[in-house]
């Protein structure tokens, strides 16, 4: 069953983390990929900071699952979350946010 999964930075406040998951899914279903995700199951997982967000980019790309990066103009166009339509069984090892 595919999920919409979120990495979302956790070197934020928790009230600036809810925003820019929320601006993730946004960015997901204005300019992602068509998927079967039919507002079910939504996921938050969190990583450490940028570069780690960063590698899960390079690490979904590695395994053609389709993405969308979130960056925030108001730090410099910073990726802040990245969001996804997939099993998830790539994200095994990372926490819920």
């Amino acid at each position: 069953m595919n999920r919409l999964y979120v990495l979302q930075r956790k070197d934020f406040p928790f009230s600036y983390q809810a925003v820019q998951a929320g601006h993730s899914v946004a960015e997901f279903l204005l300019r992602g990929p068509i998927t079967n995700w039919d507002n079910g199951t939504l996921v938050y997982l969190g990583v450490k900071d940028e570069n780690e967000l960063k590698d899960w980019v390079w690490k979904l790309e590695i395994k053609n699952i389709p993405y969308t990066i979130f960056r925030e103009p108001d730090i410099g166009d910073e990726i802040t979350s990245i969001a996804t339509v997939c099993d998830g069984k790539i994200f095994k090892k990372l926490n819920l946010l």
